[in-house]
């Protein structure tokens, strides 16, 4: 298998500002789908503003009293926007025109506020918080998964049981299912990532509460692999070892060409985000290897089928 990633880019082109094109659930066009998504938009138009002004990012951070650093971040979307910090980049490219400049800076507001996962923030470290929002946004999530199904494939119980191993509070064990849950609805909305996991056979087998939960999650995972975005594969106990054993990983994609694929590395009180290109490919190359040597995915149901009989 190579890494060709399927996607395309969602834009609308409006009077004067170029956005990134989302979705809601319930089918309608909306810009407002998430905050990460609407900074990535509105980071890669200030980008083009400068580059057609013939700027550089030092004389940019000059303007805002700060460092090209900070000027990078602001067009990769990974900070939130400053009106005042707008308004001025806006001038120093010579974008003067009132409702031009106020499209930019209603598309600031909204890339600031915050996502529908603010309800929980009481429970989700900063650095969760970052993934979430990267999730939404994103057009392709590949995901190799060593010891549990991946969250965006579990069931309720099968969730309920995995946040009972590090949780015991009842209403905060409920509130994190809901959102696990919450976070599931991204793969049913128009536009929705395509999902490519990868999971190994000891993740499929292991019994959080009993043979019936275990059966149907797997019932659920059949379901889930018959989607048009979602594909599983399944990594065999005889296969061996292979070079994705170290860990669970994600790499995501995204239709916005100013943000670079990322991978996603979780840590027990921390997680890693890679996007310096030769890492990238590093993961991705692993992926490809792991994908081409294991059972392929039109083996997958039977698979599962043999591990629920054996239970």
């Amino acid at each position: 298998m190579s890494t060709q990633w399927p996607g395309g880019r969602r834009r609308r082109r409006g009077a004067g500002v170029n956005v990134v094109q989302t979705h809601q659930v319930d089918g309608t066009s909306s810009e407002v789908a998430g905050p990460t998504a609407l900074r990535i938009g509105l980071g890669g138009e200030l980008r083009r503003r400068r580059e057609l002004a013939g700027i550089s990012r030092e004389r940019a951070g000059d303007a805002l009293r700060a460092s090209p650093a900070k000027i990078s971040r602001l067009e990769l979307g990974r900070v939130g926007f400053k009106e005042r910090d707008v308004l001025d980049l806006l001038t120093l490219y010579g974008v003067l025109d009132e409702t031009e400049r106020a499209e930019f800076l209603a598309l600031a507001r909204r890339a600031n506020a915050p996502g529908w996962w603010h309800r929980y923030s009481d429970l989700l470290p900063s650095w969760f918080e970052t993934y979430l929002g990267l999730e939404q946004a994103s057009t392709m999530i590949r995901t190799y998964e060593l010891q549990f199904v991946p969250g965006l494939l579990q069931t309720k119980e099968y969730a309920r049981a995995v946040t009972l191993l590090g949780h015991d509070d009842v209403e905060d064990v409920e509130r994190r299912v809901e959102l696990r849950m919450r976070r599931q609805e991204v793969l049913d909305q128009p536009g929705a990532p395509t999902l490519w996991a990868v999971i190994d056979e000891a993740a499929l087998r292991r019994s959080l509460n009993g043979p019936e939960l275990l059966r149907a999650q797997l019932d659920h995972l059949l379901a889930m692999n018959e989607r048009p975005n979602v594909s599983v594969q399944i990594a065999p106990l005889s296969f061996g070892g292979h070079a994705a054993a170290g860990g669970p990983f994600s790499i995501l994609r995204f239709a916005e060409p100013d943000l670079p694929d990322i991978v996603y590395l979780e840590q027990l009180t921390s997680a890693l985000y890679l996007d310096k290109r030769s890492d990238v490919e590093h993961y991705a190359l692993v992926m490809d290897r792991l994908c081409a040597h294991i059972e392929p995915p039109d083996r997958t149901a039977a698979i599962i089928d043999g591990i629920r009989r054996s239970l």
